[in-house]
């Protein structure tokens, strides 16, 4: 099974049909994810800047990156539980949007640099404190970090910029009303595949 082929298959699914098709729940889908990004990126951004010197120095740094673990972890959850029903519900435009791809990618780096960063950076907070100042490592993460999800969020930004192929498309999102008495602005949906 090719890509396109389960991008196809994914978005045919009849929950994914139905949040594509309705006014209030994609919207609605829509906003959470908008507003859990930028609670989640405020923690991001808050832990960074502190490992960095630039905000909080009279606050432990182990104070401010533990304090943050668990309302990321719930806020991270929850982007990527909307941004999954989001995409599910379009995968295939999705499928042609190199905004999308290179979202997906940053998020990889993003998995990648918890790994090499989690134990010798995160986990050891406490040592910081102790330490005359922020090793260069830390920094080094914490740089990395605020690069990766603020081209996360650019990248995720533009995606709404970038037109599909609609010729490729097998359900389309909203077409014009064909019947020329129909009031001005008004659409019909067509979610079934062709």
């Amino acid at each position: 099974m090719s890509l396109l082929t389960f991008a196809q298959w994914v978005q045919s699914k009849d929950w994914a049909t139905a949040i594509r098709g309705s006014w209030y729940v994609y919207p609605t889908i829509l906003s959470l994810h908008m507003c859990a990004i930028a609670l989640f990126g405020a923690m991001i951004i808050t832990t960074d800047l502190r490992l960095l010197g630039v905000v909080m120095r009279k606050r432990p740094v182990a104070d401010v990156v533990d304090q943050l673990r668990i309302p990321k972890r719930i806020g991270f959850l929850l982007v990527a539980t909307c941004g999954l029903l989001l995409a599910s519900s379009k995968a295939e435009e999705y499928y042609y949007n190199v905004l999308f791809w290179t979202k997906m990618s940053l998020l990889a780096l993003v998995a990648v640099h918890a790994l090499v960063f989690r134990g010798s950076v995160y986990s050891r907070a406490a040592e910081f404190d102790r330490a005359a100042r922020v090793p260069g490592r830390a920094k080094l993460a914490a740089c990395l970090s605020l690069l990766l999800w603020i081209s996360i969020a650019c990248a995720g930004r533009g995606i709404g910029y970038i037109e599909p192929p609609l010729d490729k498309l097998h359900a389309s999102l909203i077409k014009p009303a064909a019947d020329a008495s129909a009031p001005a602005g008004r659409v019909e949906r067509k979610v079934a595949l062709e």
